[in-house]
Order: structure tokens, then C-alpha cells, then sequence
């Protein structure tokens, strides 16, 4: 088990130490759960409650967030994020990987290539004129399709697929069960009720650039032609679903359960919430968030955060929900109007009969 003085991680995540600089602690946890040997954040000071009944023996926190305890260091930071994930990082349990070489039991083709310090794990499959550059790590039943080509120090993890002529860049993270390469979802109609649909041949390819990672169970159909294409240093989550030539942009962030659909264009730097859906042949600009379960429609300049559906600008949605919530006061207010003007109109009406009489 690690363990770090107090001054150690102060150096290392660039923060200032209030506390003593020798003790030491052993990992990190949540404000609630930390023990006397852990180290705890606070992100803000709408959590500084939990300051108050930590147990733990220090807390990143914000330039000048601090509590009355003696017994709890401080490490201050204009970043508590980041200065708490640069000590998570040395905590962190460094996960099983093949060792360098080939298993015995994997299969690998005798015209593939592999790079210096490649190491492929137990029953993986390497195809014919695959290429795998240094330091590549190929875990258990991991399948490489031919004529795949894999950069420097990617890791592809347990039972991933790669079809044949999918790449992949270097420092790369492909987690379990992700599928890179399947056929796109293409079919001509049938002419007439009740025939069958006919398969439209996929023939382009996947890229993915470099410092990408693709989370379990994550779909990347290849191109109908030429390239459906991942940017560089994009993260995706889990059970994503990315259509055919589909291009996303660098430094792109998706979360679980998005689905793209077909030869739709995603910006740079752009955002895109749990569960949101975006539709085909649509360019969505750089920086653009998306906000979970949306459902995109239209095309969406640079900059524009939108949510619901169909997406539409965030500010304009929850104008449009704070609305939604005055309704049944509304109604009623509504229904108690109608009473007295139906009142009103009984107390006219008996009075033209009077008049009349």
C-alpha cells in the first residue's frame, strides 16, 4: 500500500499545505466515507458541511475555504479538481495487463507486425497484416481484425473488437466489449409490403486519432465509404452508439448512451449528455453542449447549449418549464374565473327576463 506525507502531496498537486507536513496517509475517499488515513475534497462551499464531521486526516479545498478543526490539514487549491486527481493518481491501483511478449494460447498471424514491447494476453486474435506499434497492449480475447493498424502504447482491453481495416491512434483506451468496424446500418427499402430490405455494402473504415478512449460496450460502425472518424483526444462512455461516417471532433465528451446517427458532422470540443440522441446529415458546431436526453433535430451553430426535445437553446427550455409548473395554478385560476363569468352572465340573463316581463 502507498504511502505519502502531507508535504509529498502538496508538491505534487501544486497545493498549499496548513497542517503538518509529516503525517502521513494511504489513499482517498469521499468526505462521508474517509477514514484518518485518507485524504478528502471539497469542491465548494456548498459541501463544506461535510468538512465539519470528516474523519479524514486532510482536504483538498478551495483558496480560502477552511472550517474551525485543528485536527484536519488543509490543502489549498485554486483547482481542487485537478489538484485532487493528481494525488488520486498515486493511490490508484495499477490494474493486471499481459506481459510483454505473446500467450502461448493467443493466435496471431505470422504476416502481422508487431512493435517493441507489444504484449498480447490469453485466446486474443491478431489477423493477417495487422500492425500494432510499440508498447501496445492487447488484453485477454480481444479480437484484431486484418489490416488493422494500432498506435504506440494504446490499450485495448478484454474481448474488444476490431473489424478488418479499422485504426486505431496511439495512447489510446479501448475498454471491454467495445465494437469498432461493424457494418453500418444501411438498407434499401423493399419495392413492395412484406419483402425484404437489401443490404447496402460498408465498405469505408473507422479511424480513431490519437489519446481517445472508447468505453465499454461502445459501438463505431464503419463508413458506407471512406471514414467515420473519432478526433483526437475524444472520450466516450459507455453503451454509446457512433453511426456510419459520423465525424467527430478533437477533444469531444460524450456520456453514456448517446447514439449519433448517420454522416452527421460534431464540432470540436463539443458535449454531449447521458442519453442524448442526435439526428442523421446534421452539422453541430465547435463547443456545443448538449444536454442529457436530448434530442437533436436540426443543425446547431458553434457555442449553443440546448436541451429537451426536440434540443432547443437551455435558457429558452427552462423558461418554458418554469411555466409548465404554474399551470395548475393557472387552471384553477381559470376554472374559478369561468365560475363567476357563468354568474355573471345567469345574473344578466334573469334580468333582461325581468326588464322583459
Amino acid at each position: 500500500m502507498a504511502t505519502h506525507t502531507l508535504s509529498e502531496l502538496a508538491a505534487i498537486a501544486g497545493a498549499r499545505l496548513v497542517g503538518d507536513p509529516g503525517r502521513t496517509v494511504d489513499g482517498t475517499a469521499a468526505l462521508a466515507d474517509a477514514g484518518e488515513r485518507h485524504v478528502t475534497f471539497c469542491v465548494d462551499a456548498s459541501w463544506a458541511d461535510g468538512l465539519a464531521t470528516t474523519r479524514a486526516a486532510a482536504a483538498v479545498v478551495p483558496t480560502g475555504l477552511r472550517i474551525a478543526r485543528s485536527d484536519l490539514a488543509w490543502l489549498e487549491s485554486d483547482d481542487p479538481n485537478a489538484a485532487f486527481t493528481k494525488i488520486c493518481a498515486l493511490f490508484a491501483t495499477e490494474r493486471p495487463r499481459p506481459a510483454p511478449g505473446v500467450h502461448p494460447r493467443a493466435s496471431v498471424s505470422t504476416v502481422a507486425r508487431l512493435g517493441v514491447g507489444v504484449a498480447i494476453g490469453e485466446l486474443a486474435v491478431v489477423g493477417a497484416r495487422a500492425e500494432l506499434g510499440p508498447n501496445v497492449v492487447v488484453h485477454p480475447g480481444v479480437v484484431i481484425g486484418p489490416d488493422c493498424r494500432i498506435g504506440e502504447g494504446t490499450e485495448l482491453h478484454a474481448n474488444a473488437v476490431l473489424y478488418s481495416g479499422v485504426q486505431v491512434g496511439a495512447r489510446c483506451v479501448v475498454h471491454s466489449g467495445a465494437v469498432l468496424g461493424a457494418d453500418g446500418f444501411g438498407f434499401e427499402p423493399p419495392k413492395r409490403l412484406g419483402e425484404p430490405w437489401t443490404k447496402i455494402p460498408q465498405s469505408g473504415t473507422v479511424v480513431v486519432e490519437d489519446d481517445v478512449e472508447i468505453g465499454a460496450n461502445t459501438t463505431i460502425d464503419r463508413a458506407r465509404f471512406g471514414v467515420t472518424r473519432i478526433g483526437r483526444g475524444t472520450k466516450l462512455d459507455n453503451l454509446i452508439h457512433i453511426a456510419h461516417n459520423v465525424e467527430v471532433g478533437a477533444g469531444s465528451m460524450f456520456a453514456a448512451q448517446v447514439g449519433v446517427a448517420g454522416s452527421t458532422r460534431i464540432g470540436r470540443s463539443a458535449m454531449i449528455g447521458g442519453q442524448a440522441g442526435v439526428g442523421g446529415h446534421l452539422v453541430l458546431g465547435d463547443g456545443v453542449r448538449i444536454g442529457g436526453q436530448s434530442g437533436v433535430i436540426g443543425e446547431v451553430p458553434s457555442g449553443v447549449d440546448l436541451f429537451g426535445t426536440p434540443a432547443r437553446p437551455k435558457r429558452e427550455v427552462f423558461k418554458h418549464y418554469a411555466l409548465i409548473e404554474k399551470l395548475p395554478k393557472l387552471l384553477a385560476r381559470i376554472a374559478e374565473l369561468e365560475t363567476r363569468l357563468a354568474a355573471l352572465e345567469g345574473a344578466r340573463s334573469s334580468e333582461k327576463k325581468e326588464r322583459s316581463a
